[in-house]
């Protein structure tokens, strides 16, 4: 990877838009308003957007995931960076992004509405001896000027996408990048194993996926580049109550009869190996990785 710094990203195809345009009025039988219908499927979403309240907690144990995961040095990959970048990382959690992307850039500003997110992001850059990240508590939905988000000659919105209006967060992603815009987010299933889902009796909805999102883009007169991750993952835990509690608390508070059934579940797909339980199966997750360039 010491290499990026001297190479432009790889092109697959048109690269970008010298500004969004307005979609054109549309009309029955002629075209498709997809922002609209990202709304209609997000809001089928099984799991339903998570608040700050949630993501405050979810940092506590955000750097103890029960699988190990090759997305951040695939990321930073396709993206190719230059030392000579300023970033913004938008939505950044606790920097599964900032951190390994630091190396390979000049400055990186971190925002994100959950104040422990970037707390546990300072921390690790404090134990890490970082210092050209800097963090920003905001939201989508903020005023980002008021913020203090400016401009930046790259701007990355890691699976971070999860907004009431897409249209809306594009604009400003696309408004507050220079040279290149980067986008990911699921497709399929993504991150949900359905078959937990199944056990419990409960119907996995996962909500719009990538095709959604890249058409979007189309219709915003943004051709972008597209690529995408394989994240083959196989979770692992100290005991049966940890797996438990973890899906208990992803799934979304579980009533007795969800958890009695999620622990016969487990019981049956759980194996003990090198002194950790693990699933008799394994799950690949993929993510869409979309691209464009600022003209």
């Amino acid at each position: 990877m010491a290499g990026y710094s001297a190479s432009p990203a790889p092109k697959a195809g048109p690269t970008g838009a010298k500004r969004i345009r307005k979609p054109e009025k549309l009309t029955a039988g002629t075209a498709i308003d997809w922002n609209a219908v990202w709304k209609e499927q997000s809001a089928r979403r099984s799991v339903k957007k998570r608040d700050v309240t949630f993501w405050n907690q979810k940092a506590l144990t955000f750097f103890k995931k029960p699988w190990e995961s090759n997305y951040p040095e695939d990321f930073v990959r396709i993206m190719e960076p230059r030392r000579c970048w300023t970033v913004l990382d938008m939505a950044c959690g606790t920097g599964a992004l900032a951190i390994p992307l630091s190396k390979y850039v000049r400055r990186i500003t971190a925002a994100d509405f959950a104040p422990r997110m970037l707390e546990a992001l300072a921390e690790q850059c404090k134990i890490q001896g970082i210092e050209n990240v800097t963090t920003i508590n905001a939201s989508w939905e903020d005023d980002w000027a008021a913020k203090g988000i400016g401009r930046y000659d790259v701007v990355i919105a890691s699976r971070s996408l999860v907004v009431d209006d897409l249209q809306h967060a594009i604009v400003k992603l696309n408004g507050a990048a220079r040279e290149r815009v980067y986008i990911s987010t699921i497709v399929g299933d993504g991150p949900h194993d359905r078959k937990i889902h199944e056990a419990v009796g409960r119907r996995l909805s996962p909500g719009p996926d990538y095709i959604y999102t890249y058409n979007l883009l189309h219709q915003l007169g943004i051709y972008a580049n597209i690529t995408f991750i394989k994240d083959s993952r196989q979770e692992r835990f100290p005991d049966h109550d940890t797996a438990l509690g973890y899906y208990d608390n992803f799934l979304g508070k579980l009533t007795k009869a969800e958890k009695k059934e999620l622990r016969r579940y487990l019981g049956e797909h759980l194996v003990l190996k090198n002194g950790k339980w693990i699933f008799d199966y394994r799950r690949t997750t993929r993510w869409a990785v979309m691209w464009w360039e600022k003209e």
